[in-house]
């Protein structure tokens, strides 16, 4: 356990959603912490397939009429970074809150404390995962995985190849109202053909495939997504000592509700997926 187990925590595995209402549960998830004092972790997936923008990524890196045609959603994170393309099968993700005076003021020892439960889950599944423990230069800027590699927050396998690991996951974190909030995206398998493809560049699969790795790769497929899901939440539900199977281990209606309002206004909204502008309440979203 970490040293945040005395608190009030909850686990909640999400099921899909948009990815729209993935984001927007994470600052509802920010006020619960605030004002009702109980912390959220939880793993979720993405329906349909969604490409998250990074906060400052120009929307013209996006092949727009790749994601139309093959039915990808597309949002923008409040965090910063490249974007990322979650698939509905190939993407594990996940989400830490808390209040910001719970957890360390140094942004790299709060990504360390923040990722022990990750890195336990994929120790657990047999994956040899670490923080890289050297620096890899970048690929591609707009993408997330084809980013430099940064020991601070990526997270690579197998331990000990230095420049020969391959990314299996990428963490960020926002604060939001003096709340932090840590959301990471972990490879249960890949699709190098639509992660490229999502991105208006000169991109071959055969680049990604050799920069990413994935829990399927890395245990020769012994792990089915299922149990790389359920592995992941009980790592992360252990290391908060959160309420796993209570009341509060699933959202309450009135968050849910608030999620709806917030996506519709800002997550979901083209006035921010495209430009980072916030709807006022009552204003229509852009299809």
């Amino acid at each position: 356990m970490s040293e945040l187990a005395d608190r009030e925590w909850r686990l909640i595995r999400d099921v899909p959603r948009d990815g729209a209402r993935q984001m927007a549960l994470e600052e509802i998830a920010a006020r619960t912490a605030l004002e009702d004092d109980l912390r959220t972790v939880r793993v979720y997936s993405w329906e349909p397939s969604t490409l998250s923008l990074g906060y400052r990524q120009d929307a013209d890196t996006v092949d727009w009429d790749f994601c139309d045609r093959e039915g990808i959603d597309v949002t923008r994170r409040q965090t910063g970074g490249g974007g990322i393309y979650h698939d509905r099968y190939a993407d594990i993700s996940y989400t830490i809150v808390a209040p910001a005076d719970e957890v360390p003021g140094d942004l790299m020892d709060c990504y360390e404390l923040f990722c022990e439960p990750v890195l336990e889950g994929l120790r657990r599944m047999g994956v040899e995962a670490d923080f890289a423990s050297v620096e890899q230069s970048s690929i591609y800027q707009p993408s997330c995985y084809l980013r430099d590699i940064n020991p601070a927050h990526d997270v690579v396998a197998p331990t000990g190849a230095e420049t020969d690991a391959r990314k299996i996951s990428g963490n960020a974190q926002y604060r939001q109202r003096d709340v932090v909030i840590q959301h990471g995206s972990i490879s249960y398998d890949r699709e190098p053909e639509r992660h490229v493809g999502v991105f208006d560049g000169d991109l071959e699969p055969a680049t990604f495939a050799d920069r990413v790795t994935s829990i399927r790769e890395e245990t020769g497929g012994d792990v089915d997504r299922e149990t790389a899901v359920e592995t992941l939440a009980l790592a992360l539900g252990e290391w908060c000592n959160a309420d796993v199977d209570g009341d509060e281990s699933t959202w309450r209606e009135a968050e849910l509700e608030g999620a709806r309002e917030l996506a519709d206004r800002k997550f979901g909204a083209d006035a921010w997926v495209r430009e980072r502008e916030v709807l006022e309440a009552g204003e229509r979203r852009e299809v």
